[in-house]
């Protein structure tokens, strides 16, 4: 029986959304939204990262005085209590959609391995 493979993607999507993981990374970025210092604090600090990841991508180099900028605002960030929680959070759920990923591409890693042997 074949699967819809855009099906089960949905359902997988469905499964994340009810986690309990999810329902803390919502909980706490409601928080920090619901807060104007912390809101603007975070808002600055993802506007930082993906400038940075911008010029990485592009192929620019990043300045030792942008590096330091950064340094400073994660330690600024991370002082803060709900964006601290926040940024941990999120680290949950990016490990979790990692190894969601890891899961989904063992067919083709086991494909190919077996193809090199």
């Amino acid at each position: 029986m074949a699967v819809n493979l855009h099906d089960a993607a949905y359902e997988l999507e469905k499964a994340i959304r009810s986690s309990n993981e999810y329902a803390s990374l919502r909980r706490i970025y409601d928080e920090v939204n619901a807060d104007p210092s912390a809101k603007q604090m975070f808002e600055n600090f993802r506007n930082l990262q993906l400038e940075l990841q911008q010029k990485q991508m592009m192929g620019q180099e990043i300045t030792q005085e942008e590096v330091e900028q950064a340094q400073k605002t994660v330690a600024l960030v991370q002082q803060h209590e709900k964006i601290a929680q926040l940024m941990e959070a999120e680290q949950r759920m990016s490990m979790i959609i990692g190894e969601l990923n890891q899961i989904i591409m063992k067919p083709l890693e086991e494909l190919y391995g077996a193809m090199g042997q």
